[in-house]
């Protein structure tokens, strides 16, 4: 999951918050990124790839983890999200493999080499001329080399419907309102990128939904993705809930009450990536 100068809510989340939730995304659906990375029409390790909007690293890691002869370019907007990267990197042993770029992809363009291989996760939706950045990637690419697109379907999900018990419904009605803000900041967010990267000179050879259900899941990772999740949904749209639903968010973001999301045993992790693979003739 990326960062990029424009984010999906009036709200924004200061980085480190965001990084948070970056991370606990990474370790959450650790599996899922890797079984999108596989999946991938690969014809040779790649070499040179590049992460565009890398967050924290989820795509940065994974991608390593997959092509152990590759070299990464990270590429983000937020210093904050690329120091926390370079730690990790350190941590890992794998230093040597990661070049971080900070840039806003908005107003400037990296030299991204000749890479094999770019993956864009949840980043592309944030620019401001995403057709733009596709013809970019495109010439930038090796001949042959491949774009990986991956985008999700709006924010997870952790509550049943039924719940809270006091205010059923209240986590549907804050992405109702998030998806109303997106509508109108971000046009390009839940998009059909094939006939955009068909326009800038990709031919799309695979796509994929991959549906992401992590049920009833008692995981201390989850519960604190969810609290984090729910905490970055309540500042972006309390100014539109009603105050009992505010009230009811309140409650199960409180750690130290009863009612603390933290407490429950009924979470899950429910979302939708789509993913793309187009590659430069």
């Amino acid at each position: 999951m990326a960062t990029t100068k424009h984010d999906h809510h009036a709200h924004q989340p200061g980085d480190h918050d965001q990084a948070e939730i970056l991370d606990l995304d990474a370790e959450v659906l650790a599996e899922h990124i890797a079984s999108v990375i596989a999946w991938l029409p690969v014809e040779s390790g790649p070499r040179q790839v590049v992460d565009l909007g890398c967050g924290t690293g989820a795509g940065t890691f994974a991608l390593l983890d997959r092509f152990p002869e590759a070299r990464v370019t990270a590429v983000d907007s937020s210093a904050e999200h690329l120091r926390r990267l370079r730690e990790k990197a350190d941590e890992a042993g794998v230093a040597d493999r990661v070049h971080a770029v900070q840039v806003d992809l908005d107003a400037a363009w990296p030299d991204l080499g000749e890479p094999d291989l770019v993956w864009a996760s949840a980043s592309l939706h944030h620019l401001a001329d995403p057709g733009r950045a596709l013809r970019q990637v495109h010439d930038a690419l090796a001949p042959g080399g491949l774009l990986a697109v991956v985008e999700l379907a709006g924010f997870p999900r952790f509550l049943p419907a039924d719940a809270p018990e006091d205010r059923p419904g209240v986590e549907e009605r804050c992405h109702a309102e998030i998806d109303r803000r997106a509508a109108e900041h971000m046009p390009h967010r839940g998009a059909d990128w094939g006939p955009k990267l068909t326009a800038a000179g990709f031919t799309v050879e695979g796509e994929r939904t991959l549906t992401v259900h992590i049920e009833h899941s008692r995981s201390e990772a989850v519960g604190r993705y969810a609290l984090n999740g729910l905490r970055r949904v309540r500042g972006s749209v309390a100014d539109a809930l009603s105050a009992e639903d505010r009230a009811a968010l309140d409650r199960l973001l409180d750690t130290d009450g009863p009612h603390s999301i933290l407490r429950r045993d009924d979470l899950a992790v429910r979302t939708e990536r789509t993913v793309w693979a187009a590659r430069r003739p």
